[in-house]
């Protein structure tokens, strides 16, 4: 007996849903208004009280250097203690940053040369620099035009890692990618 009203609740239920879908869906024409008592008249058949507004602008989507740099479009390469050759991973990113400068020719791009904290200042810059100008030539090889890139030496003045120890250290040693606005 229970089951037969559970049934019988639901194909009343079912019904009910059917018959309201039927009767959203069953008329298409515009309902109209009704006539406002200062004597003015419904809109004409086929055409509406509404009139577009003033046309804003396309949005404009940011592309600033700045942006892309934020999002860190660039990825950036590390190398072995006092190196400066460019590691196959370190090809395979800067082949991945060329396409992606390639793409985009409204940038240029400055290749920051890093170190960690060992050694002197003067030798670190000198190692900085010939790090930034390996990538700057390998990306050169890769197509990218050589006056689109310029470089720079921080030696150890910008660690990403302050602990003193290798795994810190090797996080230091890297070329940072900072795309800029050409003028």
């Amino acid at each position: 007996m229970n089951r037969f009203r559970i049934a019988r609740c639901a194909g009343t239920a079912l019904a009910g849903l059917s018959l309201a879908l039927l009767l959203a869906c069953g008329s298409k024409h515009a309902p109209t208004a009704p006539s406002t008592s200062e004597g003015t008249q419904p809109p004409a058949a086929g055409t509406s009280p509404w009139t577009p507004e003033a046309t804003t602008p396309s949005l404009q989507v940011e592309s600033s250097a700045d942006v892309f740099n934020k999002q860190g479009v660039l990825k950036r390469i590390q190398f072995e203690t006092n190196k400066w050759e460019i590691m196959p991973e370190g090809r395979k990113t800067l082949k991945e940053n060329a396409a992606w400068i390639l793409a985009h020719s409204q940038f240029k791009v400055t290749v920051e040369g890093n170190c960690d904290e060992r050694n002197t200042e003067a030798y670190n810059l000198a190692l900085g620099e010939r790090r930034a100008n390996a990538a700057k030539e390998y990306l050169v090889g890769l197509g990218v035009a050589a006056d689109r890139i310029q470089t720079v030496s921080y030696g150890k003045a910008r660690p990403l890692c302050t602990q003193h120890d290798e795994a810190c250290w090797a996080q230091n040693r890297r070329d940072e990618f900072l795309l800029m606005d050409a003028k």
